[in-house]
C-alpha cells in the first residue's frame, strides 16, 4: 500500500486564498488532526508489521520443531516396531521349534 502524502507534506500544504474561501485557521486545525491521525495510523501499521514478523518467525520455529519431533518419532517408532517384530518372531520360533527340539 503506497501512500501519496507524508505527514510533512500535509503539514506544509499551503492553500491559495480566494474570496469567500475557507477560514485558514479552521483548515489548519483540521489538518493538524489529520496529521496526528496519520501519524498514529503509521505507528500502528509499523507495530502490526513487527508483530506479524514475530509471529511468522514463531510459526516457522514451531514448524521446524514439529518436523524434527516427527522425524525422530518416526525413527523411534520404526525401531520399536522392528524390535517388537523381532521379539515376536523369536517367541514364535521358540514356541514352534522349541517343542520339536524338546521332543527329539
Amino acid at each position: 500500500m503506497d501512500r501519496e502524502l507524508t505527514q510533512k507534506e500535509i503539514l506544509e500544504k499551503d492553500f491559495k486564498s480566494k474570496m469567500r474561501g475557507y477560514d485558514p485557521t479552521e483548515v489548519d486545525e483540521f489538518l493538524d488532526v489529520v496529521i496526528r491521525d496519520y501519524d498514529n495510523f503509521q505507528k500502528e501499521i509499523d507495530q502490526l508489521k513487527a508483530e506479524n514478523d514475530r509471529l511468522l518467525d514463531k510459526v516457522d520455529e514451531q514448524a521446524k520443531q514439529i518436523s524434527t519431533q516427527s522425524s525422530s518419532s518416526n525413527q523411534t517408532n520404526a525401531s520399536v516396531s522392528n524390535f517388537d517384530i523381532l521379539k515376536r518372531l523369536s517367541n514364535l520360533e521358540r514356541h514352534v521349534f522349541g517343542s520339536k527340539l524338546d521332543s527329539e
